[in-house]
Formats: C-alpha cells, sequence, structure tokens
C-alpha cells in the first residue's frame, strides 16, 4: 500500500479530524487506488497518530460511502462507478440551486467582489489548462454561495456530494467547460440586480450539463 512519505503531521486538530481529512483526499485524488486494501497500522503510522482515530475515520469514510469494511477480513477503498454521475449530480444541482436562492438576500457587496475575483482565477486556470486548479476554484466559488446561505444541514450534505462528484472528475478526467466561466458571471450579474427569479434554474443547469456530455 503506497503512502505518500513527504507529508506534514498533524497540527493540533483533532487527530481523528486530521486523519479522516488525508485519508478522504487519498481516496479522491486516486492515492488510495478503487479497490485498494488499507492497513490501519501503516496509515498510523504515516499519518503520525494512533490507530484509534484511524478506525474512526475509516468507520466514517464508510458510512459515505468511501471504504468498505469487512471486519475480520479487510478494509478496502470503495470502486468508483460511473453511473454513479446520474445519482450524485441531481440531488447536488438541486441543494445548489437552494442555496443560490437562500444566499440572495445576503449578499453583500464583498461577496459579490469575492465571488468576480474567484470567477477570474477559475477562467485563468481553465485557459492555462490546469484543469485541477479549475476544479478547486470551481468548488470554492460555489462554496462561496453555500457560506452565504448559512444552512448547516445543506452544507454537510453538499460536502460530502461534491467529494463523491470531485473523485469521479478525478478517475474519469472530466473537464470544465469554459462555459462555466459565463455562468458564473450570469449568475454574479443576478445577483448584483436582485433578480432572484433565474437564480435556481440557472444554478441547476450549471451541474447537470456533465449528465449530458456523459
Amino acid at each position: 500500500m503506497p503512502i505518500p512519505s513527504d507529508m506534514s503531521k498533524p497540527v493540533r486538530k483533532t487527530a481523528k479530524l486530521h486523519a479522516y481529512h488525508q485519508l478522504l483526499n487519498w481516496i479522491i485524488d486516486g492515492t488510495l487506488q478503487p479497490e485498494e486494501k488499507l492497513n490501519d497500522i501503516e496509515l498510523a503510522q504515516a499519518l503520525g497518530v494512533s490507530r484509534t482515530p484511524i478506525r474512526e475515520s475509516l468507520q466514517l469514510l464508510e458510512s459515505q460511502g468511501f471504504v468498505t469494511m469487512q471486519p475480520g477480513r479487510a478494509t478496502q477503498v470503495t470502486p468508483v462507478q460511473k453511473d454513479d454521475i446520474n445519482h450524485l449530480l441531481p440531488p447536488l444541482a438541486s441543494l445548489q440551486a437552494l442555496a443560490t436562492e437562500l444566499a440572495a438576500p445576503h449578499m453583500t457587496d464583498e461577496i459579490i467582489a469575492e465571488l468576480e475575483a474567484t470567477n477570474q482565477q477559475f477562467a485563468n486556470a481553465l485557459k492555462a489548462k490546469n484543469f485541477t486548479e479549475a476544479l478547486r476554484i470551481d468548488e470554492q466559488f460555489h462554496q462561496l454561495i453555500i457560506d452565504t446561505a448559512n444552512n448547516p444541514y445543506i452544507s454537510q450534505i453538499v460536502e460530502m456530494l461534491q467529494a463523491h462528484v470531485r473523485r469521479l472528475f478525478y478517475s474519469e478526467k472530466i473537464i470544465l467547460r469554459e462555459s462555466s466561466i459565463e455562468t458564473h458571471a450570469k449568475l454574479i450579474a443576478l445577483y448584483k440586480a436582485k433578480q432572484t427569479e433565474e437564480l435556481a434554474s440557472l444554478m441547476t443547469d450549471n451541474w447537470l450539463y456533465t449528465l449530458e456530455e456523459l
């Protein structure tokens, strides 16, 4: 089980939280391959923590569908199923659309300016064909809206769904379209004009285009 050795040891956030986020990132980017068997002793040594937070993290990852645990046998990374995109994107699109509407009354000039700056960074990354960076910035753009909506339940569910989508993007090498730059700009324009009627449908379309391409 290859594990990177050139990583920093945990800062004093909880060992469980550190282990969970690191394992999730490794599963998403393919460092831990689909169906790879996981050894909690090796993972604990690599992350500089005890086996307890590793086991707790793996249990959480199992509940979210990233690993399967068979007591007495093996813990494995779940396989990537391309068809899962059909199950992931519709609820994610609906929640993102709802958040887009909920954020409207709280959208300040400062947040709008941050959205504009983020969209410009997104455009730069796409034009440079740095698709990994573009995906990260695209998530940052949408997270600004989620945060502004200020609904913890939407935020938690979106975070989990988004992690699965991110894994599929890495695995299937899905490339974000440059038309997303224009869609982001339209969303910003609607916020500026306080025209909320089209926000939800525009955000929904922004997420569901991937289904048409696949």
